[in-house]
């Protein structure tokens, strides 16, 4: 565990304390400090707010890549960072899954495929149009180069998942999964939804080497 970098349990970023030390250990943590720098870069290219990575997760050190479809559409404080941990149903059922899978949250980064807001001010939350995710997609080769011990990329919903000929063009012999995104409005439609994300996520833990015995 590198210095100053908690345990896997950490609070949720709804509390302001929780959340405060969170941004405040982002600061100092050298391993997402290429992550970070990345996300300047994609800012003053189109000048969209762009969350950073969460720093008690492996940021440039992570072997897996979870990437998720598009930030919401509000950059609170909270939001500002990309987390397993913030309020609302998709954070919850993304810690739920991931702690069944057994995935060390230090062994991962969760991203976006268009990783800035795409929402203007005071927007309803909407999906990427094609042109959003084609330019999104674009800053996926960089980030892959911000993380040589990458060993296996999960892809969460149909968007995310148009990252796949990138990824494979970019890491041929990288493992790319693909499952249905953790939002509650995916995972209430039937039975087979959770047990897709539950599968998929146990066989990237077994690729990483953990998971269940």
């Amino acid at each position: 565990m590198a210095a100053g970098r908690r345990g896997p349990h950490a609070g949720a970023l709804s509390n302001p304390v929780e959340l405060a030390a969170r941004h405040a250990l982002l600061r100092d943590a050298p391993h997402t400090a290429p992550i970070r720098a990345l996300a300047e870069r994609i800012r003053e290219a189109t000048g969209r707010p762009v969350p950073e990575p969460d720093p008690l997760d492996g940021g440039a050190e992570a072997r897996l890549l979870l990437l998720l479809e598009t930030p919401g559409p509000r950059l609170s404080h909270e939001n500002a960072i990309v987390s397993r941990d913030k309020s609302g149903g998709t954070g919850a059922n993304l810690r739920r899954f991931l702690d069944a899978a057994r995935i060390d949250r230090q062994d991962m980064l969760i991203w976006n495929a268009v990783p800035w807001i795409i929402h203007e001010p005071g927007a309803l939350n909407r999906a990427p149009r094609a042109a959003e995710l084609r330019a999104g997609l674009e800053w996926v080769p960089p980030l892959l180069e911000t993380m040589p011990r990458l060993r296996v990329a999960v892809l969460a919903g149909r968007f995310a998942a148009a990252a796949e000929p990138v990824l494979r063009a970019a890491r041929p012999d990288l493992p790319v999964l693909t499952m249905p995104h953790p939002s509650p409005t995916y995972v209430c439609t039937s039975p087979a939804v959770p047990a897709r994300i539950a599968e998929t996520l146990e066989a990237a833990a077994a690729l990483l080497g953990g998971g269940r015995a």
